[in-house]
């Protein structure tokens, strides 16, 4: 199964609070991966203002605020 990518900065605010809205929902159920935008050039040309981004299977999932009733919706999609 492929992880859920969030796309963040170091010492964005919002993206800390998406994290921490976010992890204790997915916890246990769905891998996660923190890119941080800033590492890789078409990273940051594709997320730069966008940040945070929350991606699965490469589609954007949810952005800032946190949108729950997708993130369960993908999880309830899960097999």
């Amino acid at each position: 199964m492929q992880p859920l990518r969030i796309y963040s900065r170091q010492g964005c605010h919002l993206c800390e609070v998406l994290i921490e809205e976010l992890l204790p929902i997915i916890r246990g159920r769905l891998a996660t991966e923190i890119c941080d935008i800033d590492s890789r050039p078409d990273w940051r040309a594709e997320y730069d203002t966008r940040v945070p981004v929350v991606e699965y299977a490469g589609a954007v999932v949810s952005e800032f605020p946190l949108d729950r009733p997708a993130i369960t919706a993908l999880l309830e999609s899960l097999p």
